[in-house]
């Protein structure tokens, strides 16, 4: 795997927006951008009429956003390494194509007017997230006011260890606080109004942070880090930070017997309900601090 960000563009407005917040990332991380333009040409013929003058079509209109994306991207960051490319195909075949051995993210808008990112949520954050081993970012569009903070879903599990990991490196790049949320649920038992001792139960929630964070801390010690540990739903905690984050970081580990192909149901409501960019994290057998 070379050290390479890949964005989807389609023409649209948040595929720009993809475009800037990809290169932004690229300055960060000091590698490459590729902006990618993925042309379906089976929308456009049947086999017993095929149409390659639509062929030269798409593929003139793709370059020609390309074009712009690349000089957006040079714009906004004149060092960053540039590069485009168009594929032939469905988006995901394209997206898991370009995933198999070249980047270390693909960023995507979180809507679009058909193409790569027509039916964002569904063709592309609702399976490529859960496919591909590299974190998927969905780009909102650019706030007026940054926040400086950046939020990451923990649950005290190894399978969060990657999104910890790429929160932790964000939030190290931009200087920025990382506000890590554990949330919750109250036992069947106290939520049905049996006797429960509420604060010794809290402070244990408090220790299974305390625990997973550690290690991370100790790793990337000038990051200011807040442990938000809630009494809630996990995506009602998280979309809630996220209203003060400049992005959210979730891990995508199904619960399914083909779970490692799909995402959770926590990174789906995520992305669903949160107002800014999010990147969904693949659990994976990365390396924990230590």
């Amino acid at each position: 795997m070379s050290d390479l960000i890949v964005v989807g563009v389609d023409g649209s407005v948040p595929g720009f927006d993809a475009v800037a917040w990809a290169a932004d990332d690229a300055f960060r991380m000091r590698v490459p951008l590729r902006s990618v333009c993925v042309v379906e040409t089976w929308a456009y013929r049947v086999s017993q009429t095929p149409s390659p003058e639509w062929d030269e079509v798409l593929i003139e209109n793709a370059r020609k956003v390309l074009a712009e994306a690349e000089e957006l991207a040079r714009e906004r960051q004149p060092t960053v390494e540039v590069s485009t490319e168009v594929i032939k195909g469905t988006p995901a075949a394209a997206v898991l194509r370009e995933q198999a051995g070249d980047a270390i993210e693909l960023v995507v808008g979180s809507r679009g007017l058909g193409g790569f990112a027509g039916a964002m949520l569904g063709s592309v954050s609702m399976n490529v997230a859960g496919q591909v081993p590299v974190p998927v970012v969905v780009v909102r569009p650019r706030a007026a006011v940054k926040h400086g903070e950046i939020v990451v879903g923990l649950d005290g599990s190894p399978a969060c260890e990657p999104a910890l990991a790429y929160a932790f490196r964000q939030a190290e790049l931009r200087g920025s606080t990382l506000r890590a949320v554990y949330a919750w649920a109250l036992p069947f038992a106290l939520a049905a109004g049996f006797s429960c001792d509420f604060e010794a139960l809290r402070e244990a929630q408090q220790g299974v942070a305390k625990e997973q964070l550690t290690p991370w801390r100790e790793r990337y010690p000038n990051v200011k880090v807040i442990a938000d540990v809630r009494c809630a739903h996990p995506v009602d905690a998280l979309a809630a930070a996220g209203d003060r984050a400049d992005l959210l970081v979730v891990g995508s580990h199904g619960r399914t017997a083909i779970g490692s192909i799909i995402l959770g149901s926590v990174s789906r409501g995520v992305l669903h309900h949160a107002h800014c960019t999010v990147a969904v994290v693949r659990a994976n057998d990365a390396p924990t601090p230590g």
